[in-house]
C-alpha cells in the first residue's frame, strides 16, 4: 500500500466515525440541506472543533454541493461572498486598534481579521476525502459563473491563494510518463492535451513508446492519478520548423544518445480549475534538468509553440484603416487568407509570407495588452521563463485548428541556458523581448503607407491642378 492509498484510507475511516459521531450529536437529530442548510452546515463546521465531526462536516457539504444545480450552485457562490467575508465588527476594533498603536502585534491582530471566513471554510473543507479535487472542481464551476458575476471576484481570490499554497512546487511529483504506465493516467494523456489532439491509442503510443519520445507530468500527492500539466518532448538532431517534423507517423525515429536537440513541442495544463496557478515554469526546468542528466550530449533546449491568438489580431489589422503594421500592399496580399484553400496554392503563400511574417514580427516585439504586456500568452510564458524568440515558422502546422488560430504559423522559443537569468530579467523588468536578430529584421522602420480615402484623392487632384496653373 501506497502512502498515499494509506492516508487516503484513514482520512475515509475518521470522517465515518465522524459521521457516527453526528448522527448522536444533541445538536441536530438531522442533518439540514438547501441553501439555508448549507450556510448552517458551512457555520458549523467553522465552530468546530472535533477533527471526525469536522471532517464527516466537511464530505457533507461537498456532497450536498456536487448535488446543486447550475443556479443552486451560483446561489452558494454569492452565499460565501456576501456571507462569510471578513467579520465586521472584528475588522473595525482592529483597524482602530492598529491606528492607536501601530506595533507587530496590531498588524497581526488586522491581518487576522481581514481574512475572510471563507477562506478557513475552504481550508476545512479540504479535509473530507477527495477533498482537494472536490475543490478543484468547485473552482472551475467558480471561473465560469464569475465572468457574469463580478460579485465573486473575491471568492475566487480566495480560492487562487490557497490553492497557490497547496499545489506550491515543493508539493509537486515529476513522473514520467511512458507506454508502461497505468492506462487510467494515459487515458487522461489523450483527454487533456491540448495543443496537438490525440485522436486514438495508436497515436499516443507513437508519442510515447520511440525511443527518441519522452514525456512529463507533475502530480500533487492527493491527486495521484490526475496530472496537473505535462510536455511532450522530442529528441531531435536539429530544430524542427514544423510540427510534421516532429510527428508524421511515417519518421524515422532516431536514438536518443544521437539527438542534440530536445523540443518541447507541447505543453497542456489538465485542471481548469487551477488556472492562473503556475506549474509550466518549473515543469520546463526540472525536465532540463533530468534530460541533461540522461543524456549529456544534449545542448540546445527549444520549443515548438502555436500562435493562438494571431489569427484574430491579424483580422483586426487587415480591418483597421489606420494599421501601424500593414500597408495597402500587404492587406491585398493578406486577402488570400479569405481562401479557405489558400495554403495549397504556392502563388498565394508565396504572396501570404511576404506579408505575414513582417506582421508576425510586429505583433511579437512591439503589440501590446492595453495593460501593456505583450499580446500572446504563449509568448509571456516563455519569455517571462527566459526562453528567446528565436525563429517565426510560416505554415508550419497545416491542421485545420492551427490555421484558424494562427493561419498556420508557429514559433521555436530558445532555451540557452547560459542566458535564462538574464532573459527573464530584461522581460520581467523591462518588458524587454529577447529575440533572434533574424526576426528583428522583419521589422519595418517606417510606418505602413494607407490608402487615400477617395474625397482626400480628389482634394489632392484639385491641388494639383492648382499649382500646375
Amino acid at each position: 500500500m501506497t502512502g498515499t492509498s494509506f492516508f487516503s484510507d484513514m482520512v475515509q475511516t475518521i470522517t465515518e466515525r465522524g459521521r457516527k459521531l453526528l448522527s448522536f450529536s444533541p445538536r441536530t437529530e438531522k442533518l439540514p440541506s438547501g441553501l439555508a442548510g448549507l450556510e448552517r452546515l458551512c457555520t458549523m463546521l467553522l465552530s468546530s472543533r472535533g477533527e471526525a465531526s469536522g471532517m464527516a462536516l466537511a464530505a457533507e457539504i461537498l456532497q450536498q454541493w456536487s448535488r446543486l444545480n447550475d443556479e443552486q450552485q451560483r446561489d452558494f457562490m454569492l452565499l460565501l461572498a456576501d456571507r462569510f467575508g471578513p467579520d465586521s465588527d472584528k475588522l473595525e476594533k482592529a483597524i482602530d486598534t492598529y491606528r492607536a498603536e501601530r506595533t507587530a502585534k496590531t498588524v497581526l491582530q488586522l491581518h487576522e481579521a481581514a481574512e475572510p471566513r471563507r477562506q478557513e471554510l475552504i481550508r476545512r473543507l479540504n479535509l473530507a476525502p477527495k477533498g482537494i479535487s472536490t475543490l478543484v472542481g468547485m473552482r472551475e464551476r467558480l471561473l465560469e459563473l464569475k465572468a457574469d458575476t463580478p460579485d465573486l471576484e473575491a471568492v475566487d481570490a480566495d480560492f487562487a491563494h490557497l490553492f497557490t499554497s497547496w499545489f506550491n512546487r515543493g508539493f509537486l511529483i515529476l513522473r514520467p510518463i511512458d507506454w508502461s504506465t497505468p492506462a487510467q493516467i494515459l487515458e487522461k494523456i489523450i483527454q487533456y492535451e491540448a495543443v496537438h489532439e490525440i485522436h486514438d491509442w495508436d497515436e499516443l503510443r507513437r508519442r510515447l513508446a520511440p525511443t527518441d519520445r519522452r514525456c512529463f507530468a507533475f502530480f500533487h500527492p492527493q491527486l495521484p492519478d490526475d496530472p496537473l500539466i505535462f510536455v511532450e518532448v522530442a529528441l531531435t538532431k536539429t530544430i524542427p520548423e514544423t510540427i510534421s517534423d516532429v510527428l508524421d507517423e511515417k519518421r524515422a525515429p532516431i536514438q536518443a544518445q544521437d539527438a542534440r536537440t530536445a523540443v518541447f513541442y507541447s505543453i497542456s495544463n489538465c485542471q481548469v480549475g487551477l488556472r492562473g496557478i503556475s506549474f509550466g515554469n518549473f515543469l520546463i526546468k526540472q525536465v532540463v534538468e533530468d534530460l541533461r542528466r540522461d543524456l549529456p550530449k544534449l545542448d540546445t533546449f527549444v520549443t515548438l509553440s502555436p500562435v493562438p491568438g494571431f489569427a484574430n489580431w491579424l483580422g483586426r489589422e487587415r480591418r483597421n484603416d489606420d494599421s501601424d503594421v500593414l500597408s495597402v500592399e500587404d492587406k491585398a496580399a493578406l486577402t488570400a487568407l479569405d481562401d479557405a484553400d489558400w495554403s495549397d496554392d504556392p502563388a498565394k503563400t508565396t504572396a501570404v509570407k511576404t506579408a505575414l511574417l513582417p506582421a508576425a514580427a510586429w505583433y511579437f516585439l512591439r503589440g501590446r495588452t492595453p495593460d501593456g504586456r505583450a499580446i500572446d500568452p504563449v509568448a509571456r510564458f516563455h519569455l517571462g521563463n527566459g526562453a528567446r524568440l528565436e525563429r517565426l515558422n510560416f505554415l508550419a502546422d497545416r491542421s485545420p485548428r492551427a490555421i484558424r488560430q494562427a493561419h498556420g504559423l508557429m514559433v521555436n522559443y530558445l532555451y540557452k541556458l547560459d542566458d535564462i537569468e538574464t532573459n527573464h530579467e530584461a522581460f520581467a523588468q523591462r518588458g524587454e523581448i529577447v529575440a533572434a536578430p533574424a526576426i528583428r529584421k522583419l521589422l519595418r522602420s517606417e510606418k505602413p503607407a494607407r490608402a487615400t480615402p477617395p474625397k482626400e484623392q480628389d482634394k489632392t487632384k484639385a491641388s494639383s491642378k492648382e499649382l500646375s496653373s
